[in-house]
This record gives C-alpha cells, structure tokens and sequence, in this order.
C-alpha cells in the first residue's frame, strides 16, 4: 500500500510540474509579487467603468495569497451588484463570451446557478454608494496568477464580470448569482 501511494504522489507532482510549464506569470526571488489589472468597460446604455487589481504575493512555505482589489464607479446609486471571475478573457458581445463563473478542475461547475456559492471565482458583492462608487477589498488563496491548476492565466485567460443584481450566494436560485452582466474587464498580466 505504500509503495502505491509513493507512485501516485510522484504521479501527481510529474501531472502538476508537465501542466505549470505554460507561458504565465512567474514569482522569483526577486519578484516576489505579480500584478495583474482588468479594466471594466461598460455595457450599453449604462456607465459603468473601473479597475480590478489582482495582487499575488508568495511567502516560503505559505499558499498564494491575491489580493483582489475592485474600485467600481457609474452604478446606480444605492445598489448591489454581483462580481465575479469568469472563465474566458473575452469581453465581446454584451459580455456573454466571458463563459461563466471561473471554477476550473474535476469537480468544477461553471453554471453560475450551481455549486454557488463554491466557484474560485466567487467575490462579495459590490455595495454602491449614493455616487455610484464601489470598492471591494479581498483576499483569496482560490485562485493564483502563476501557473497551477487555479491559475487565471490558462489557454483561455480569464475576465471579471460586474453583474445587474447582487449575487445572493445560493444554489439553485436562478439568477441568484447576479443575473445579467453591467461591466467586463479581461484579466491581463502587468510588467
């Protein structure tokens, strides 16, 4: 039985090693941060705009952590809105060729009304003030901008999405994640 365990391990650290030799961003001893910004347009008829910047920073021995850092404006005032990472880096036509909710492996289910609210692209909502502006501040060890199986730089690079409603954080409510889609912002590596 160990001997068994022994070949699986030394099986699944070959499979993680062959699939992080993409062309991602990567942290050094020198560089111990990598920074990545999505710039929001908005859809039509409505002014929403903004950043998102995504800040990850490795410590010895300790997961990467990102910071994700949401500063929103042109929201109706006063309102709640879902914010996500979806699953392709594609802004085009109203939005829908981001894909859904960003949730990559075995077990992942991108459709935003399932497995909700476990996707590794699940952020808290956005709260606009009585200006229209929203800030979000969080930090997550779900996902990671260097190469691994979270990374948001797979073959099809990843978007953040500022849906019409808030995302109620349950399953099986249709719409509960945050119905249509206001602003999208392809995730794109810096320096």
């Amino acid at each position: 039985m160990k001997k068994f365990i022994v070949i699986l391990m030394a099986t699944l650290l070959s499979a993680i090693a062959i699939i992080s030799c993409g062309q991602q961003p990567t942290l050094s001893e020198s560089n111990s941060k990598v920074v990545a910004v999505a710039n929001v347009i908005n859809a039509p008829d409505n002014t929403v705009g903004g950043t998102v910047t995504l800040t990850q920073e490795q410590k010895d021995g300790i997961l990467p952590t990102v910071e994700v850092r949401a500063e929103i404006t042109g929201l109706p005032p006063n309102t709640t809105h879902g914010l996500h990472i979806h699953e392709t880096g594609t802004c085009e036509p109203d939005f829908g060729a981001a894909g859904g909710h960003f949730d990559p492996g075995p077990y992942g289910e991108s459709n935003p009304d399932n497995n909700h609210p476990f996707h590794m692209g699940d952020l808290p909502n956005l709260v606009a003030d009585a200006s229209g502006r929203a800030t979000v501040i969080h930090r997550t060890n779900r996902i990671t901008l260097t190469p691994g199986p979270l990374s948001l730089f797979d073959d099809n690079g990843s978007a953040i999405i500022v849906h019409v409603d808030e995302d109620q954080g349950t399953t099986g409510v249709k719409g509960g994640a945050g119905g249509g889609r206001l602003g999208c912002g392809v995730i794109q590596a810096q320096g």
